[in-house]
């Protein structure tokens, strides 16, 4: 799958972090979804129907966990890749996220945005092959 022809929504409540994933995954090629909270986030979900899902954990109105728990209860919406954000060191919630379907995660502090553009890119041939 090219890049330019995924879509990938990205659910994060800090708008400067959104933004800057935003910018580096359109230079990247992808097309771009923000959505600031779980609940926006399910609604653009359905409504876009991207390829892949970067998920924040907390966020306000409705958290990630919720959010994904949702996601993969829908038909609709149960296959889509989603790779959590998340600022936790809180490998609990991360945990939970993965035994929910989540492919992979990111901590937020911990990567550089290039890695992020290879993480993708791994986690959709991954469900390409899958």
């Amino acid at each position: 799958m090219k890049p330019s022809n995924t879509k990938i929504l990205i659910v994060e409540d800090e708008e400067i972090l959104l933004t800057a994933l935003s910018e580096e995954l359109k230079q990247a090629g992808f097309q771009i979804v923000g959505a600031k909270d779980g609940q926006e986030g399910l609604d653009k979900l359905r409504a876009e129907k991207p390829d892949l899902v970067l998920l924040d954990l907390v966020m306000p109105r409705m958290d990630g966990i919720t959010a994904l728990k949702e996601m993969k209860a829908s038909p609709d919406t149960k296959d889509v890749p989603v790779v959590i954000l998340t600022n936790l060191s809180d490998y609990d919630k991360i945990s939970d996220a993965l035994s929910l379907g989540a492919m992979d995660y990111l901590v937020k502090a911990n990567y550089r945005l290039e890695e992020l553009v290879s993480k993708l890119k791994t986690v959709l041939e991954r469900k390409g092959n899958g």
